[in-house]
C-alpha cells in the first residue's frame, strides 16, 4: 500500500532532526548543534493513529551559508519537497522570523503542497509567540516544544488530515532493505544514484560526505526495495564515539543489522583489500546477512579479474559463499547486474529445505566422514531440521553437543552447500545435545 510522504524542512538548527527522531521513536537522524549536520534526505517509517507514512528529514536550507555542501543540501531539500504529500515547515519561536524563513516560505508557496507551519522551541509553550509567523502566509502556525514533547500530537493530527484517502483493496508489499556499506570514498553514494537512475544522495570526493544512513525507496522487477546508503566505516579507534562521525558508524552498524541484503563496496583501483574492508565484510557475515561484494572503480582496475578474484577468495575465506561483481559507478558498466545478484542472494537466504532432504544430505555426510570422538565417546547425530530462514538456520540434534567441534560443523556446512544453492548467504548450524532444552 502506498504510504504518504511527509518532509520536514526549514533553516538550520530549528530542531528538525530532533522532531524527526521523536516521531520515529528512535534516534535515526544525527542531532548536533553544528549547523548543516543533516545533508541528505533521511527517510523513516512512522505511524500515527493507524496512518502509516514515510517521514523525511532534510538538511537546513541557508542560501547565505559558505558551506561547500549547501548547494547540494538545497537541491536535496527541494527534491524532498517535490516528492512529498505534506510538508512540515519548522521555524524557531525564540528567534522569530528571519530572512531565510521568508525565502523557504516562498519556495513552499510555489510547491502547492499542503504545509503544516510549526513554531518550535516554545519551552514554556507561549502560544502568543506564534502570532508573528502568520506573516509567512502559510496558514495557522502551530506551537511546539519538541524537547518537552508538547504539541506533537496536534501537529501529527494536522499532518494526517492532509493525507490522500486510502483506496480499498490496497495490499501491503514487503520492502526489501539493501544496505550499501564500505570504507569512505569507495563510491557507495554513486552506486545508489546509478541504481535508481537519479541523484538522491550527495556525492563528493571529500571523505565522510555521507554521515547518516540514507533510506531511498525504489522499485525493481515489480518489487519494493529501499537502498540504504551508509557512512563510510573507519576503524573504531580512529573515531570518537561521541562525535558526529561516531554516530554515523553506529548507524551504519544498525543499518546492516536491519538490512535484508548488504552490498559490500570495495575499491577495485586499489592493489589489495584493506584491513578495514575485511573487517566490514566480517561484520556483515557475523550479522548473518546475505551479501554481494561490489568491486567498484573497475574502469581504473589495478589487476586482472582472475587475480582480483583469487585475492578475494584468500582474504574473504571466512565467507567463501560471496557473490562478486565488477562495476564502474562512474561509467555505469555492469551496474545493471547488481540488483540481479541482490535478488539471487536474498532468494537463497529465504530458502527452506524439507526435513527429508536435509536428513538425506546428513546421512551421506556421515557415511563419508564419521562424527568426531573424544575420550572414547563418539558423537551420535540423530537428525537435523531447519529452524528459520534469513539466514537459513539448522538445528543438529546429537547425544552430546560438546563432542561436535567447529571443524565438523564446517564440514557439514560444505556438504549442504554442495547439494543446495546457498550462494550469497551465510548459513547457521546450531548443535543441541540431550541436555539442551
Amino acid at each position: 500500500m502506498y504510504k504518504p510522504v511527509v518532509a520536514v524542512v526549514g533553516r538550520p538548527n530549528v530542531g528538525k532532526s530532533t522532531f524527526f527522531n521523536k516521531i520515529c521513536g528512535k534516534r535515526i537522524s544525527i542531532v548536533d548543534d553544528t549547523p548543516g549536520v543533516t545533508r541528505d534526505r533521511i527517510y523513516a517509517e512512522a505511524n500515527w493513529c493507524g496512518h502509516d507514512f514515510m517521514l523525511i528529514d532534510t538538511g537546513g536550507i541557508d542560501p547565505k551559508s559558505e558551506d561547500v555542501f549547501q548547494k547540494e543540501i538545497q537541491f536535496q531539500a527541494k527534491e524532498a519537497i517535490a516528492s512529498s504529500d505534506v510538508i512540515v515547515f519548522m521555524v524557531d519561536g525564540k528567534s522569530g522570523i528571519t530572512s531565510t524563513d521568508e525565502e523557504v516560505a516562498n519556495i513552499l508557496k510555489r510547491a502547492k503542497t499542503p504545509v503544516v507551519l510549526v513554531v518550535n522551541k516554545l519551552d514554556r509553550f507561549e502560544v502568543e509567540n506564534t502570532y508573528e509567523f502568520y506573516a509567512l502566509g502559510l496558514g495557522d502556525p502551530m506551537p511546539l516544544s519538541v524537547m518537552q514533547s508538547k504539541g506533537i500530537g496536534d501537529i501529527l493530527d494536522a499532518i494526517v488530515s492532509h493525507f490522500p484517502q486510502r483506496a480499498e483493496g490496497d495490499e501491503d508489499n514487503k520492502t526489501t532493505k539493501v544496505a550499501v556499506v564500505g570504507r569512505p570514498n569507495v563510491g557507495k553514494s554513486s552506486i545508489v544514484n546509478r541504481l535508481i537512475g537519479q541523484t538522491r544522495v550527495v556525492v563528493s570526493n571529500i571523505e565522510g560526505t555521507t554521515r547518516d544512513a540514507v533510506l531511498v525507496p525504489f522499485k525493481y522487477n515489480k518489487k519494493e526495495y529501499a537502498l540504504v546508503d551508509t557512512a563510510g566505516l573507519r576503524r573504531k579507534r580512529g573515531v570518537e564515539q561521541a562525535s558526529i562521525e561516531g554516530y554515523s558508524v553506529l548507524r551504519t552498524m544498525s543499518a546492516i543489522d536491519e538490512a535484508d541484503v548488504v552490498l559490500i563496496v570495495v575499491d577495485g583501483s586499489q592493489e589489495k583489500l584493506s584491513e578495514q574492508d575485511v573487517r566490514i565484510a566480517g561484520y556483515v557475515h557475523e550479522a548473518g546477512k546475505p551479501s554481494v561484494v561490489v568491486i567498484n572503480k573497475w574502469d581504473i582496475k589495478s589487476k586482472s579479474k582472475n587475480e582480483y578474484l583469487e585475492m578475494l577468495k584468500r582474504d574473504l575465506s571466512f565467507m567463501d559463499y560471496f557473490i562478486p561483481i565488477f562495476v564502474s559507478a562512474l561509467t555505469g558498466a555492469s551496474m545493471g547486474q547488481v540488483m540481479e545478484q541482490v535478488e539471487i542472494a536474498y532468494t537463497n537466504s529465504c530458502k527452506r529445505i524439507t526435513t527429508g532432504l536435509l536428513n538425506d544430505i546428513l546421512h551421506d555426510a556421515i557415511l563419508n566422514f564419521e562424527p568426531p570422538a573424544h575420550s572414547g565417546r563418539r558423537a551420535k547425530i540423530q537428525y537435523i531440521t531447519e529452524a528459520s530462514v534469513c539466514p537459513p538456520t539448522f538445528v543438529l540434534f546429537v547425544n552430546d553437543a560438546k563432542l561436535i567441534n567447529f571443524s565438523y560443523v564446517r564440514y557439514l556446512e560444505n556438504r549442504f552447500r554442495e547439494r543446495v544453492d546457498f550462494t550469497g548467504t551465510p548459513i547457521k548450524i546450531i548443535v543441541k545435545g540431550k541436555e539442551d532444552k
